[in-house]
């Protein structure tokens, strides 16, 4: 299981855009080969800034995704609207339970 995490800081007259443009490619994201959740998460304090939160099933699914004229088009929908370099991270889970931090 790879869990990707983005972080995207948007122009602030952006966001709305950004918001519509989700709601558009989310089902199609989802429905993607190996993708097994995705989620958006916005920043309490920073509304402008937000983050995906995907899992997949293995890294050639995401591999894959990365790769598809799905991502290319809505990366480059996307990209424009941002106010700074995004991050991305590939990680692995160790732990599942938050009252459980050492497994």
């Amino acid at each position: 299981m790879i869990i990707r995490l983005v972080k995207m800081s948007f122009k602030p007259e952006e966001v709305e855009n950004f918001l519509a443009l989700f709601e558009t490619v989310k089902t199609k994201i989802r429905a993607r080969e190996g993708c097994t959740h995705l989620a958006l998460w916005q920043q309490k304090d920073q509304p402008n800034v937000m983050f995906t939160y995907s899992m997949w099933e293995h890294e050639d699914n995401l591999e894959s995704y990365r790769q598809s004229t799905l991502f290319e088009e809505t990366w480059a929908l996307t990209k424009v609207k941002f106010n700074a370099k995004p991050e991305a991270w590939s990680v692995e889970q160790l732990v599942s339970s938050a009252n459980n931090i050492l497994g």
